[in-house]
């Protein structure tokens, strides 16, 4: 499943290229001995640091977080990894009218089809077409990323061709998400694979550096990411007994966080957030 925060403005360029350089000289130095060339990959967030999960609104991170993720239209937090949340494969709860009427995805009676559970609509990645109009889009996003200062990127939705109602395959989403990452890449980006576990092992040709898995825990799928991302793997669970299993077996290579459903903000009554 996949969190997304209510929309409050379009999900999400003269700096790229200085964002651009200064993101490749830290991979630079995160891979020690690397050559030029290896170099010149972006370094996905560094395994087992602090992690705190801000896409439902940005609040000063916890003492000991080394890494954050917020949504594209806030600012990364000073001083740490910062991975930038983009809604990739769906569009934002009542933002249908932003996206062209063509793109996004209907069924055989031509009505659009929706993740029911987050009441967003899908988009449509079925031809070469549609799936570079759609990055183009969410390319800005992207770009905007890089401009801000972040690190890394956070396409959600990779699963959502598992809620199409078969109109969507494994094959559209990993053509879209390949789009993707040659877009981060090229402005100096690491990018996150978003759950998706029965894709993980076409991780190296999809172009994905690292994983955000939520409830890997809970569904005993975390050694399934490892296996394929060694410990380049953020956990996300949103219950105790999830986060229980997954500090378990993975509290000491990992970077693990139990939040709350809706992912809000510090100060929220409903705030949660609990770590191993």
């Amino acid at each position: 499943m996949s969190r997304t925060q209510v929309h409050t403005s379009k999900k999400k360029p003269v700096l790229a290229g200085v964002c651009a350089a200064a993101v490749l000289a830290t991979a630079a130095a995160l891979v020690p001995g690397s050559t030029p060339a290896e170099a010149a990959v972006p370094a996905p967030p560094p395994a087992g640091a602090g992690f705190d999960y801000q896409i439902g609104g940005a609040y000063t991170p916890p003492s000991g977080v080394r890494v954050v993720s917020r949504d594209h239209t806030a600012s990364p937090a000073a001083g740490l990894y910062n991975i930038c949340y983009v809604n990739a494969f769906q569009a934002q709860r009542g933002a249908e009218g932003e996206w062209d009427d063509d793109l996004l995805l209907r069924d055989g009676a031509g009505k659009v089809v929706y993740d029911t559970e987050w009441k967003e609509a899908l988009l449509d990645t079925r031809t070469a077409d549609k799936r570079r109009r759609i990055a183009d889009k969410v390319g800005t996003w992207i770009d905007a990323c890089a401009d801000k200062g972040f690190q890394a990127v956070e396409p959600d939705n990779y699963d959502s061709y598992t809620r199409s109602k078969k109109l969507l395959d494994a094959a559209d989403a990993q053509a879209f998400v390949k789009l993707l990452a040659e877009r981060a890449h090229a402005g100096g980006l690491a990018i996150g694979q978003k759950n998706t576990v029965e894709l993980a092992g076409n991780r190296v040709a999809n172009g994905l550096d690292f994983a955000v898995a939520e409830e890997c825990g809970e569904w005993d799928e975390c050694g399934d990411y490892t296996a394929e991302f060694g410990d380049h793997v953020i956990v996300v669970e949103y219950t105790a007994a999830g986060l229980r299993k997954a500090c378990s077996g993975f509290g000491d290579t990992l970077s693990i966080v139990r939040r709350d459903l809706d992912v809000s903000p510090k100060g929220s009554s409903s705030y949660v957030r609990e770590t191993c």
